[in-house]
């Protein structure tokens, strides 16, 4: 059988056990060590081990564990509580601000936390019942929280982009910087579009608000300041050479939990402990399909499926927006059934030679595959993000919710076609910051 017949033998057969609901890391492992037995014999088994662990046996992955750390820390606090209502206190005049203020809460509660469901929950607690009340449209409502959420795996720190970063050896200094101006370029296009629902919708934007002084609008920033200063130090420490990525995560996650006992007094051994417990858990959980999707991607190499795609995609007399069309169209369903990770994991090492052949530039396709990846995280059959919404907004049909949040998944489209006529955005800052090249 040919190595393309075989690739697709292993991609139905791993598509069919995560459809059963098994672990993504054991799926990713069984079919790997089942094809291994069939092609190569049991002594293949002595290598398995060896190249699982080797996938884990990089410095750089220390960062994740740290990264999740810090966002656990921040998402058990009312971090979030505050850092939304010293936004709609400055925003509260401006039309559609209540809106706004949401939408900045999440990107940069996003940033801080690193997670999409975490973004969701501790915003919408808050800003969905708060819209609702002032007569904003509940798929608006719901639909801006669940979008908002999402940017959390593009701006910096990012652990998706940590994770892009080792599976295809490039800068994750250079990633972080390269992901800031699409995170706040998505960011504006979520906002204009929220404007316009809402105008659309009939919504008046004259109705009252509640006044705040200057007094009182500075009284909301001290609790929120310290966090934000917390990100921009990990981002000068990266882009300067001061530190690297896995000294800067273990000094932001300190910082954040002497922070969080600091401001919110959370200082006791139970909440402390869940803080671990839940990061422990998430950072096993990436680890483990690290390893087993370094294992499928050794065993794809071994069948000679890897380089007989690659071989094959690179033989298509196609112009190269064509093939990144495609490659777009791959990740997008790709992202419908499985989390940002996997994807990464098990597509990047694939398509980096593939992309930068046809002179793509690997931190622009970073960004754009994340992109996709945000697309999956609200839109069916799993999107993440409006199960959530859902379950902090039970009022809220998840079909309103899903109405609410498919013209921020236009938005995202929109946003990979300015960066594709425009790639500057996206390797502006970072040659500018770091030099050229990667």
């Amino acid at each position: 059988m040919s190595p393309l017949g075989m690739g697709g033998i292993v991609l139905v057969v791993l598509l069919v056990l995560l459809s059963t609901g098994m672990p993504i890391a054991f799926a990713l492992g069984l079919v790997s060590i089942a094809a291994l037995i069939l092609t190569e014999g049991f002594d293949s088994i002595e290598i398995v081990g060896e190249t699982f662990f080797g996938g884990l046996a990089s410095f750089a992955l220390v960062s994740i564990p740290m990264f999740i750390v810090m966002g656990a820390a921040i998402a058990s606090s009312p971090a979030g509580k505050d850092l939304y209502e010293a936004l709609d206190r400055w925003l509260n005049r401006v039309p559609g601000g209540l809106v706004l203020s949401n939408i900045g809460a999440c990107s940069i509660f996003a940033a801080l936390s690193g997670s999409s469901p975490a973004t969701c929950a501790a915003i919408g607690k808050m800003g969905i019942p708060e819209m609702v009340q002032r007569g904003y449209p509940k798929s608006i409502a719901a639909g801006s929280i669940a979008a908002g959420g999402t940017l959390g795996i593009l701006i910096p720190p990012s652990v998706t982009m940590i994770v892009y970063g080792i599976a295809t050896e490039t800068s994750i200094g250079r990633l972080f910087i390269a992901g800031l101006l699409p995170g706040l370029l998505l960011t504006v296009l979520f906002m204009i579009w929220t404007i316009i629902a809402c105008k659309y919708a009939g919504y008046s934007f004259e109705k009252m608000a509640t006044r705040y002084s200057f007094r009182e609008r500075f009284q909301a920033l001290p609790r929120v300041l310290p966090f934000l200063l917390i990100i921009v130090g990990i981002l000068y420490v990266l882009y300067g050479g001061v530190a690297t990525p896995s000294e800067a995560a273990g000094a932001g996650a300190l910082f954040c939990i002497v922070l969080v006992a600091v401001i919110y007094r959370i200082w006791k051994p139970g909440p402390l402990l869940s803080v671990f417990r839940s990061s422990l858990k998430e950072s096993v959980m990436i680890m483990m399909i690290i390893g087993a999707s370094e294992l499928f991607a050794f065993t794809l190499s071994s069948l000679f499926v890897t380089q007989s795609i690659a071989g094959w995609i690179g033989d298509l007399d196609v112009n190269r927006w064509v093939l990144m069309g495609l490659i777009n169209v791959f990740l997008l369903v790709a992202g419908f059934f499985l989390p940002p990770v996997a994807v990464i994991l098990m597509t990047a090492p694939i398509l980096l030679p593939i992309i930068t052949q046809a002179g793509f530039d690997p931190y622009w396709f970073a960004v754009i595959l994340t992109i996709n990846m945000e697309i999956g995280l609200i839109t069916p059959p799993v999107g993440l993000n409006l199960y959530v919404i859902n379950g902090i907004a039970p009022d809220i049909s998840l079909q309103t919710i899903l109405r609410g949040s498919l013209p921020y998944v236009l938005c995202m489209v929109l946003g990979i076609v300015i960066l594709s006529i425009f790639p500057d955005i996206v390797t502006w800052l970072p040659n500018l910051l770091m030099g050229p090249g990667g």
